[in-house]
């Protein structure tokens, strides 16, 4: 490695594959992998997003071939058959994943020839050849979804005009991405739609073998799922819009439904109306807030542009925390960030490094709040400002549906922010 990164958010893209089938109703991953990887894959995403794990299998209960020297030196393939046969015999899933270690990655261990003779056997057994060096988390999320598309979702089924996928909210690389999927859907659903999260109201795998059948697809983030979206395209004739940040607050969630929506129509003016009803009780006690956000790029852009255009904050400093490599993605979350209403606009910093991170906020003088994780705690200490934990990783908080996404969660996030003052 050419670089070291201090406190990196996330594990390895191993991960992030686990945490997103983790959170698919009824879905088992299967570790063709060495002792530990279950286990630590797990704590590095899961572990350390509000306290909640996968409810059906989760870090050291997943089945894993446990590769040894042996299997190093001889293959494992054998040891893998006779996991996948235990994993069916024990585990009534809808579905099996097999996921690649960094063992079996650089031995070379086929798993797709071994996966193709339970599916002969009429078993649900898919092949995710990505071993964990591959890339970080947040990759995870798109190597899953390239799968699905791949090997999962099916052609041919009849076009539902009013049904709607929702990607772009990751499972537990967002501590709140059961809320804020609620809090989508329940917006998208009063315009009529069907909405597809995948992730909540039981939805599981045969929702994703019938998504092929949405008109549209609804990416909820600055820059994930390119290749993905491109793939629905292709192969479904599904076309994709992209809204780049979480909407909060009432300015970015009428902005979304719009875009979402279209020539459709929502009574807008009644959520507006919800939300500065109980806004207009409050205005005012933190307006003379200066702070400084540390969060992925979706939770930076949604929290940033709603305290700084509805809330009266002043933006001095953003810290994207997760690595972003396309020139084009940095732009448009640049975009995002700068072009604001009531406010000018902050310095923007693209860092995952936490002594990196740790000097960028010591060097901002003017700094009265930072809005982060649970690793910005002890540097909001050191400079005696606000604290707020609201982006991944957070180690002390245990968030089951909570939310700052749309109209209603950017009122828990005005209630948090007073809630430690």
């Amino acid at each position: 490695m050419s670089e070291v990164i201090e406190n990196p958010r996330g594990g390895c893209v191993l991960a992030g594959i686990n945490s997103v089938l983790g959170a698919i109703e009824r879905v088992c991953p299967i570790y063709h992998g060495g002792p530990g990887c279950c286990m630590q894959s797990t704590a590095s995403d899961q572990g350390q997003s509000g306290n909640k794990n996968s409810s059906f299998v989760s870090s050291v209960s997943i089945p894993s071939s446990n590769m040894l020297e042996r299997e190093v030196v001889f293959g494992g393939t054998k040891k893998l058959q006779s996991t996948i046969q235990g994993a069916i015999d024990i585990i009534d899933a809808d579905a099996y994943f097999v996921l690649t270690g960094c063992t079996a990655g650089i031995i070379g261990d086929d798993i797709g020839s071994i996966t193709e003779e339970f599916k002969e056997k009429g078993h649900p057994v898919y092949p995710i050849d990505t071993p964990g060096f591959a890339g970080d988390s947040n990759l995870g999320y798109e190597v899953v979804w390239n799968t699905m598309i791949d090997q999962v979702v099916e052609e041919g089924v009849p076009k539902d005009e009013r049904l709607v996928n929702v990607f772009g909210i990751i499972p537990y690389h967002d501590p709140f991405w059961s809320g804020n999927l609620e809090e989508i859907a329940r917006l998208l659903k009063k315009l009529g739609l069907k909405v597809n999260t995948f992730f909540t109201e039981h939805q599981g795998i045969e929702t994703i073998r019938k998504s092929s059948g949405a008109a549209l697809n609804i990416i909820i983030h600055p820059w994930i799922f390119k290749g993905p979206a491109g793939k629905f395209l292709e192969k479904f004739g599904v076309p994709s819009i992209r809204y780049p940040g979480l909407p909060i607050g009432a300015s970015d969630t009428k902005r979304f439904i719009l875009e979402a929506a279209g020539a459709l129509k929502l009574d807008i003016e009644e959520e507006e109306d919800y939300v500065y009803h109980y806004l207009a009780q409050a205005i005012g006690t933190l307006s003379w807030k200066k702070f400084a956000v540390v969060a992925d790029a979706s939770s930076a852009v949604g929290i940033t542009r709603y305290l700084a255009n509805d809330y009266s904050f002043t933006p001095v400093l953003v810290i994207i925390s997760e690595l972003v490599f396309r020139q084009e993605d940095k732009d448009r979350i640049l975009g995002e960030l700068t072009d604001l209403e009531y406010a000018r606009p902050p310095r923007v910093v693209f860092n995952a490094d936490q002594y990196e991170i740790n000097k960028a906020l010591l060097e901002e003088e003017d700094v009265t709040l930072i809005i982060g994780s649970s690793n910005e705690e002890e540097i909001s200490s050191l400079k005696e400002v606000q604290c707020i934990v609201a982006a991944f990783p957070i180690k002390d908080r245990l968030i089951f549906n909570r939310t700052y996404a749309g109209y209603r969660g950017s009122l828990t996030l005005i209630e948090d922010l007073y809630d430690n003052l």
